[in-house]
């Protein structure tokens, strides 16, 4: 509460209560304030923002007396009188059921089937949308973060400070305009939040001093000494040149962003860093209006991440960002197999010829104006001399979310003035996702749900199956087993080979891929299937084969282990079958599923887990943020036989 709990109650008609712990909604269709809590009938008038709030968390946009009494902690007599002066306005609808003598509902809910409904929670900065146009979510997305896609409940949406910090507006005024054109209305809550964020992003700034050297600049003194010159030392800097500019260490640059951005200040990179030489770039593919998009917003900030599902077509709008800087570019990828795909399509979708791309990595070292490299060629100290001493005009970063790594990291200390990664899914399990966007760049995107409703990108059908126990032998080893052993076993339930047949004799002609965490188990199900094992042990030229095998169409079966996770493109895969590797993060489920997000329809994802296992739950941790992202995720028990179970 607000207010002194000791204050006598006979002034509380006399000032505002309102609720720390949770906030009233407010929407387009209702002007009532967004902070009133419920107080008793006759201090107060029943707001319709009240049975939002009960209809939040209720979970249904139609509730009886008795549910709202439960969700406002108010007495049934008290709720059933509110009801009565809100239908008594205009607000409210009654309807009497057999089930229940009368049911309510907003009034505007008797056309919600022609037109969306915004619902903002100010305090939790959170937005639900029912029925969003496409309109409203490129505006959106603007500033705020799809966090669940849920068909009847809706889409929800949460401003966090990056979204804030990362937003495409030359002014918080901009911002603003957006705000209100996405949300229908104003509200001050949160835009004030999110004005105090705009001014976060902009106490700092790298700058390049006339002599040549970096500086690091604060719109204030005060900005300057109570944050930065706590934060950094000499590892950073090497003396204050006035009261709001530091000397920056030269190669110091991307550890001050990061640093600076934990404690919730992102730098704004103004730095006069070398373009490279031109090279001019002509894209020979049409982009899609939301790569269009990407790109544009890639262009005002100079940096950034596009973020999209797999098959939306990031590396294409890479090469879309590449032909607008017109610059010479490094490539970062996680191996010599995605390296070798990125030269093959970079050759095919624009001018370049052959001889202006090269490939750096174990296979082969060749150094050209466009140049595909593998991150652990590129952070090694023998190797970053010869990327260090081109100017780049762009640096790529493909599967960034791999950035964080201390391994990686070394990449990112390669200077451009333009810098771009991609992901299909920048979360990471240690929680050091924020750091992609502070060694790479914001975060560009377009929402899954809205790629799967426009048909860009085919929405894959997802099915958990849970499997029983081949044999007793190994049912008894798991009951005795501990740790990391009794997942391996459970892992490797070869109960899971019969129903790996079962699933492709229910689907002849599909081209699949079963995946697979463990060796041992790979090559036995290779065995038992009469199918290549393909494995971080097979030569590249006989991966290469694979692969060129399965996309002419003249294998329609693969066993892969981890090494199909990332940098393998499969455009033609209509089923994967996920037999071990849910103790996995959350983003290998992403990738593995994204295996079959092609623009073709149809595909299918079956996670297969031994029932009454751990497995089981990781399978639901492993999907769940798949289901937000507007993903149906089914759950199905199977028999002994491997068909379904009623």
């Amino acid at each position: 509460m607000t207010d002194d709990s000791s204050s006598d109650a006979d002034d509380r008609t006399e000032r505002e209560v309102t609720d720390e712990t949770d906030d009233a909604p407010s929407s387009a269709a209702d002007e009532a304030s967004t902070d009133s809590e419920p107080t008793p009938l006759e201090d107060d008038e029943p707001t319709i923002a009240e049975f939002h709030d009960a209809s939040q968390r209720e979970g249904t946009p139609v509730l009886t007396a008795a549910a709202v009494a439960r969700a406002l902690e108010i007495p049934h007599e008290d709720a059933s009188e509110r009801l009565e002066l809100l239908a008594d306005r205009g607000e409210l609808e009654r309807l009497s059921v057999s089930t229940d003598p009368v049911v309510w509902y907003p009034s505007e809910f008797e056309d919600l089937t022609d037109r969306e409904r915004v619902v903002v929670f100010p305090k939790r900065r959170e937005i639900v949308v029912d029925r969003p146009d496409q309109f409203t979510r490129a505006q959106l997305s603007q500033f705020a973060h799809l966090a669940d896609a849920n068909g009847e409940q809706g889409y929800r949406y949460v401003v966090r400070p990056e979204d804030v910090w990362g937003t495409p507006h030359d002014s918080f005024e901009e911002l603003a305009r957006t705000m209100r054109q996405a949300l229908g209305q104003r509200n001050e809550d949160l835009e004030d939040w999110v004005e105090s964020q705009w001014d976060r992003a902009h106490q700092f700034r790298l700058t390049t001093h006339e002599d040549g050297y970096t500086v690091l600049e604060a719109q204030t003194p005060e900005i300057m000494g109570n944050v930065a010159r706590q934060k950094l030392d000499e590892e950073h800097v090497h003396a204050p040149i006035s009261e709001t500019e530091d000397w920056v260490r030269e190669g110091s640059e991307a550890a001050i962003k990061r640093i600076l951005y934990e404690a919730g200040y992102p730098v704004q990179d103004h730095r006069e860093l070398e373009s490279g030489e031109e090279l001019e770039i002509d894209l020979e593919v049409s982009l899609r209006e939301y790569q269009h998009e990407w790109v544009d917003r890639f262009a005002e900030a100079g940096e950034g991440v596009f973020v999209g599902p797999p098959g939306s077509g990031k590396t294409v709008a890479a090469m879309g960002a590449m032909a607008h800087v017109g610059g010479e570019t490094l490539v970062l990828v996680p191996s010599r197999d995605l390296a070798r795909q990125w030269a093959e399509t970079i050759a095919e979708y624009t001018s370049l010829s052959p001889h202006q791309i090269g490939q750096y990595h174990g296979g082969q070292k060749n150094v050209r104006p466009v140049t595909i490299a593998t991150y652990q060629i590129a952070g090694m100290d023998r190797h970053r001399s010869l990327f260090d001493d081109r100017e780049w005009g762009l640096v790529v970063f493909d599967e960034c979310q791999h950035v964080p790594s201390d391994v990686y990291r070394r990449s990112t200390h390669l200077q451009s003035r333009h810098r771009l990664g991609l992901s299909a899914s920048p979360i990471r399990e240690d929680d050091r996702q924020t750091e992609i966007f502070t060694l790479v760049g914001p975060p560009i995107g377009t929402d899954w749900e809205a790629l799967f409703d426009a048909g860009f990108v085919a929405e894959p059908e997802l099915e958990i199956r849970y499997v029983p126990w081949g044999d007793e032998e190994q049912q008894n080893a798991y009951g005795s087993a501990e740790g990391r052993e009794k997942y391996r076993i459970a892992a490797q339930n070869r109960g899971k080979i019969d129903e790996i047949r079962y699933l492709l004799s229910a689907h002849p002609g599909a081209k699949s891929l079963v995946f697979v965490d463990y060796l041992e188990q790979g090559r036995e199900l290779a065995a038992a299937l009469d199918v290549p094992f393909l494995s971080g042990e097979t030569p590249h030229h006989e991966r290469r084969r694979l692969l060129e095998e399965f996309r002419r169409d003249e294998r329609d079966l693969l066993v892969i282990s981890r090494v199909g996770d990332e940098g393998i493109d499969l455009p033609t895969a209509d089923m994967a079958i996920v037999a071990s590797g849910l103790g996995g993060s959350r983003r290998q489920g992403t990738q593995r599923a994204g295996r079959t997000m092609r623009p073709a329809g149809g595909a299918l994802v079956y996670v297969l887990a031994t029932r009454g296992t751990r497995e089981e739950e990781f399978a639901r941790r492993q999907l769940q943020h798949l289901g937000r992202k507007g993903i149906t995720v089914r759950e199905q028990n199977v028999d002994a036989a491997g068909t379904d179970e009623e």
